[in-house]
């Protein structure tokens, strides 16, 4: 069962796994391997040409791989057959995205993995802590098999302190940092009711997920930029936890303000019209009806950056719609 105490900021303040976070930024580069700068693309894309493999799982790493695949680059998802599928989050995050499935209990699997390493520039991965390294994919053995990879890494609860290695998600980090004790008193705030601590409320859109993606691709972007200006291998580390405490650094709206905005549009088919304009629809590769292709429709990227060619037409079908190799 995946439980964590419920605690308020006060409390929360007091842990040692809070004083460990203090003071770190929601984004660590840490130079792990010397090498050659890296050389430019030229592309007018801007991460065209950069082979990212992805090893992630709901959410936070998806987003991340998500947003680099809408900058262009080239993203394989590598997800286990072991381990259950979450359609809708699966086909949402996929997007832009080649995905292929390997049992890293298989030596031959694992050697494939090891083999796609050696030829990537990002290795991104969201698994509990230290489980590749187990397996023997470590930033350090990365590093040696690629020099000049940009290794990224989530964690629950970063890389200091007693809870380091505590296996964590995000509905777990609001309950045990005062997120959701924190959400719910200003909630019942705003409808002048009584903040006790039964009023606990999450998050909307399990924004530490979102925001560590955004972050972890954000990190991931400087590390290639270092690799270019200064050469090395780099390590990219972003906590939940950490983007919890940076989150509550930007401060807190009076409830009344904050909970007076208007209603978000109902999900609903046909789209509601104020979704419409910012919809796109995407071939789901692999996949038909007796009506023809299939295809998605969601929100469409919100990167815009002038002349650039920004957001992708295609989603792989199934977890295992590609074959575990570059193009």
């Amino acid at each position: 069962m995946c439980v964590a105490a419920l605690r308020s900021f006060a409390e929360w303040d007091k842990h040692p796994q809070s004083h460990a976070l203090r003071g770190n930024p929601p984004i660590q580069l840490v130079k792990i391997a010397d090498s050659p700068p890296r050389a430019l693309s030229g592309s007018l894309r801007p991460l065209e040409g950069i082979k990212v493999l992805e090893l992630t799982r709901v959410l936070a790493g998806p987003a991340a791989g998500r947003t680099l695949a809408d900058l262009g680059a080239d993203v394989l998802w590598v997800t286990s057959p072991q381990l259950p599928s979450l359609p809708v989050a699966d086909i949402d995050t996929s997007r832009g995205k080649r995905a292929t499935q390997l049992d890293l209990t298989q030596p031959e699997d694992a050697d494939k993995l090891r083999d796609l390493a050696s030829g990537a520039d990002v290795f991104l991965q969201s698994y509990r802590p230290n489980s590749l390294c187990h397996r023997g994919f470590s930033p350090e053995e990365l590093a040696r098999l690629r020099p000049g990879i940009v290794v990224a890494n989530l964690r629950g609860y970063g890389w200091e302190g007693p809870w380091q290695e505590k296996r964590a998600f995000d509905s777990l980090v609001q309950a045990a940092t005062g997120l959701n004790l924190a959400e719910g008193q200003a909630r019942a705030e705003s409808r002048n009711d009584d903040p006790s601590p039964k009023n606990i409320e999450a998050l909307p859109v399990q924004c530490l997920d979102h925001g560590a993606g955004q972050l972890l691709a954000f990190g991931i972007m400087a590390a290639l930029y270092r690799s270019m200006k200064e050469g090395g291998s780099w390590e990219v580390r972003v906590s939940l936890a950490g983007v919890g405490e940076w989150l509550r650094q930007l401060g807190q709206l009076d409830p009344m303000e904050a909970f007076e905005g208007k209603a978000l549009p109902p999900r609903s088919s046909p789209v509601d019209e104020e979704l419409r304009p910012l919809m796109q629809e995407w071939s789901i590769r692999g996949m038909s009806s007796f009506r023809g292709p299939m295809t998605l429709k969601a929100l469409s990227s919100p990167i815009s950056l002038e002349g650039i060619s920004v957001g992708s037409s295609e989603v792989p079908g199934t977890l295992n719609s590609d074959s575990p190799t570059w193009i």
